[in-house]
């Protein structure tokens, strides 16, 4: 029995530092990391692949002395490549693929001294904001296991809201690090375009970063992990200075618009509002400068992009899912949803995807000049409480009604995809029901510095780190 009890009452920083006192060995955080996944994920179905004899060695073999040496870890299992390590994409299709080489986000984690336990659920191929694939099985919320935890990186946040890990790896395709942290309490940033490398995932809109329990450990392994890599079609504008050292800086009088705006068929939910109301008193009572305004973008226009870019690049994995000259999926192999979404992108045209690009940057450049006005938007980040369990059906015939459900999780959340903007989801809300609804708020091309002042003002002004879910 591992005698360190009280794993979980520390963030990865704080069990760094534990461990480089000599107050706890990174063998003992270790043990108590997968005590913890055995204990929980039964019941949760976040963590789908253990590699805990692989940690063990990892260990053994002595680790880099970075910022979070000795503390558990857990990878997204999409995309995302460990040596020796399934990689299933949320898909029977990729079912027998075992990754050759550990990629680029993966070498920086290790390099940061993190451990890797074990990969987490995702939808399938990050396409649904639910994350139940029928090849793994639904994760569950750790607020309430009838709900949804979110997605695509549903896994990661039900893993550390559940006190698996206290952060966890996680990507954002259109909203897919902030919902799940909406969805489970949790602090989750999306980093500006190509401020980690391979930021060029569904035309530039996805990213990588993680969901974490505190400000102060997304500051730091962004801190670790940024930087473009070597021949990189664009990068993010480099920091005056670490990340970390953001936190629990004065962020001085900050000009926030707040906004409810909506594509159109689509109304702001009271518990939304109620959210963002609370979340901007709370900042004017901070000192801050708080008015109504929205950002004039044409939000029906962006929706059109993201499905033709959505489509089209899910058309092009199911034509070689393993690589050029592998045989083409069928219907059988994926989701339905995941197969209409395939066939229609084989019917889209190079000129619809060039409109979407053009589509892209006139979200860039108006969400430009907007900020030119204003530190910080601040919005709902997903505006409803998180539904039960099989709400959104991948299984059904009806791509619309699959989308008009997709769509109601990320209407605030995609254009910062679009315009490669940082966006994070705070938990400063819980509904009557006990269900956490977290707020985004977002600023500037390449400005994760004000983002971590602001939410660390705010994580000081009203700590969720001890909030926690029923055990």
């Amino acid at each position: 029995m591992n005698g360190f009890t009280n794993y979980d009452r520390y963030d990865g920083l704080g069990l760094a530092a534990l461990i480089a006192k000599g107050a706890v060995s990174a063998d003992e955080v270790l043990e108590a990391a997968i005590a913890r996944i055995e204990a929980r994920n039964p019941a949760l179905n976040a963590v789908i692949h253990r590699m805990y004899d692989e940690a063990r060695r990892a260990i053994a073999a002595g680790l880099p002395e970075g910022p979070f040496h000795g503390v558990p870890f857990l990878l997204k299992d999409l995309y995302t490549f460990a040596k020796g390590a399934p990689c299933g994409n949320g898909s029977r299709l990729f079912a027998d693929f075992v990754a050759e080489f550990d990629d680029e986000m993966v070498t920086r984690h290790r390099r940061a001294g993190l451990v890797i336990v074990g990969k987490t659920n995702t939808s399938e191929l990050g396409i649904s904001v639910t994350t139940e694939p029928a090849a793994y099985g639904a994760t569950r919320n750790p607020w309430n296991p009838a709900h949804v935890a979110g997605g695509s990186s549903g896994g990661a946040g039900t893993a550390v809201a559940a006190g698996m890990v206290p952060l966890a790896h996680a990507s954002d395709g259109g909203g897919s690090i902030r919902c799940p942290a909406s969805a489970c309490g949790l602090f989750g940033l999306k980093p500006s375009r190509a401020r980690n490398p391979d930021g060029e995932g569904w035309a530039g809109l996805a990213v990588q970063h993680a969901i974490t329990r505190s400000v102060r450990d997304s500051a730091a392994l962004l801190d670790a992990t940024h930087g473009p890599l070597h021949g990189a079609a664009y990068w993010a504008p480099p920091p005056e200075r670490p990340f970390l050292d953001e936190v629990g800086v004065d962020p001085g009088r900050l000009r926030i618009a707040y906004s409810l705006a909506l594509p159109s068929g689509y109304e702001p939910h009271e518990t939304g509002r109620a959210a963002v109301e609370d979340a901007a008193a709370l900042a004017a009572d901070l000192g801050h400068t708080i008015e109504p305004a929205d950002p004039p973008i044409n939000r029906d226009a962006l929706l059109t992009a993201m499905i033709t870019i959505l489509e089209s690049h899910i058309a092009d994995t199911l034509a070689a899912p393993l690589g050029p000259g592998s045989p083409p999926a069928t219907a059988q192999d994926v989701e339905r949803a995941t197969w209409l979404i395939g066939r229609r992108g084989t019917k889209r045209s190079a000129v619809d995807y060039v409109r979407a690009g053009w589509i892209i940057r006139d979200v860039q450049r108006k969400l430009a000049d907007f900020f030119d006005t204003y530190d910080i938007l601040l919005t709902p980040t997903v505006d409803h409480p998180s539904p039960l369990l099989g709400a959104i059906d991948s299984q059904s015939d009806d791509l619309e009604a699959f989308y008009k459900a997709t769509v109601g999780f990320i209407p605030y959340t995609q254009m910062f995809n679009m315009s490669g903007q940082p966006a994070a989801s705070i938990p400063l809300y819980w509904d009557q029901a006990g269900l956490p609804i977290g707020v985004q708020i977002a600023a500037r091309l390449g400005g994760e510095a004000t983002l971590f002042r602001l939410a660390s003002q705010f994580e000081q002004a009203r700590p969720w780190f001890d909030r926690r879910p029923p055990d």
